[in-house]
């Protein structure tokens, strides 16, 4: 998976903006269940909203995104307050409900309909 690019993370940003968390993190932190479900919401969705419940600090929220990103195989958009943003492009071309684009500007960007 290549890395994306500062214009494509803020496309992403936008999308995901009226969206509501698919995962939630709990006090127990990363588990393999947790772990599962960042995986089936991506593969489904490509795109979601984590959420962090019991985690305040900042360094601690920071370790979890890396690691969710480094284990899901996927990258880290952005994340604001509790919540963080990843994604994954669907490997099934007939499957991907995002379509990021390429070119900065005028890149006739399309974006199926995402489901919230």
């Amino acid at each position: 998976m290549k890395k994306l690019k500062g214009y494509q993370k803020q496309y992403l940003k936008g999308l995901v903006h009226g969206l509501k968390p698919y995962v939630f993190i709990g006090q127990k932190g990363i588990t393999g269940s947790l772990l599962k479900s960042v995986d089936e919401a991506l593969d489904k969705h490509e795109l979601i909203k984590v959420k962090f419940i019991d985690f305040k600090e900042k360094d601690m929220k920071k370790e979890i995104m890396a690691e969710i990103e480094k284990l899901a195989v996927c990258e880290l958009v952005g994340a604001v307050g509790h919540v963080a943003i990843f994604y994954r492009q669907q490997k099934d071309p007939g499957k991907r409900v995002v379509i990021v684009p390429d070119e900065k500007k005028g890149s006739g960007a399309k974006l199926k309909t995402l489901k919230k």
